[in-house]
């Protein structure tokens, strides 16, 4: 969807600038910018995504992958 939005100049070239130097174009810039802004004020929206990732972990259907992931959790330090 195209839509138009002002913005003040030094924001403008601010974003020009950090477009170039990530190489995205301005949309995909103001498109990300956008989405987490989104996210950061919706954290319920963040908290239901991460119950549904939750929900699914542990149900490997796969020994070697619950074995390997047992493994690598019993050598990280928390």
């Amino acid at each position: 969807m195209k839509t138009a939005v002002s913005v003040p100049d030094d924001l403008y070239q601010q974003a020009e600038r950090l477009a170039r130097r990530t190489r995205k174009s301005r949309s995909r810039l103001f498109s990300d910018a956008l989405r987490e802004y989104v996210a950061h004020h919706a954290p319920e929206e963040v908290t239901e995504a991460m119950n549904r990732v939750c929900a699914n972990a542990g149900q490997a259907k796969n020994p070697f992958v619950s074995s390997a992931a047992r493994r690598m959790l019993e050598r990280s330090v928390w």
